[in-house]
């Protein structure tokens, strides 16, 4: 399943479907190491053996949980860039928009990927999954530094990784419950930063 930058997940059987909604849910909730292919196989209401069938390893299928997640978000990212088509702090602001309206009915316990890589010990699932989650993460970052330059930052890249941090520890505070709305904070902090950030027409 390899991402899109928009909306264009690979099309699974009903049953592989079935399968990783089912997963996903599981392993959001209680954790990728907690939670084993039996559980989830049963749950599925198919054998250990479909599931392998399907996704070949446990470490495929968190993979498959991963991607079918950031698959989601870039889609509601690519709407809500959609609705603000010309370069400026309105369209930048606009992703933290889209974390508004995603993350906070879908990540009650932070970001899925961070908490992937969080897992990480001794016995790790793999050495796909931090792969994954630093190639999505990366991801980010490049985008936020593209609609930087768009609008005329001077230094994208660092106004870039302001940005990040700021999405990102949203997406913390989310999980830890610390106080109430970090994404829309997070989005006022961010319009604070663009405005006084260098640009080539200020």
């Amino acid at each position: 399943m390899p991402i899109a930058d928009t909306d264009a997940p690979v099309t699974l059987t009903r049953q592989a479907q079935t399968v990783l909604d089912t997963a996903s849910q599981l392993f959001y909730a209680h954790g990728i190491h907690a939670v084993g292919v039996d559980r989830i196989a049963s749950e599925s209401g198919v054998t250990k053996k479909t599931l392998y069938n399907r996704f070949g390893s446990k470490e495929n299928l968190v993979l498959a949980y991963l991607q079918q997640r950031e698959n989601q978000w870039r889609t509601i990212l690519h709407d809500h860039l959609q609705q603000h088509p010309e370069p400026g702090i309105d369209r930048i602001l606009a992703v933290f928009d889209a974390a508004n309206s995603w993350y906070p009915g879908r990540s009650t316990k932070g970001c899925s990927a961070v908490n992937a890589r969080a897992e990480e010990g001794p016995d790790p699932i793999g050495h796909l999954i931090p792969q994954e989650v630093t190639e999505q993460k990366t991801w980010m970052r490049s985008r936020f530094s593209e609609l930087c330059a768009e609008a005329g930052f001077t230094d994208p890249d660092r106004v870039a990784c302001q940005l990040q941090l700021l999405l990102e520890g949203a997406l913390v505070t989310l999980g830890t419950r610390a106080f109430d709305s970090p994404v829309s904070l997070a989005r006022e902090t961010a319009a604070l930063i663009l405005r006084n950030s260098p640009s080539a027409s200020s």
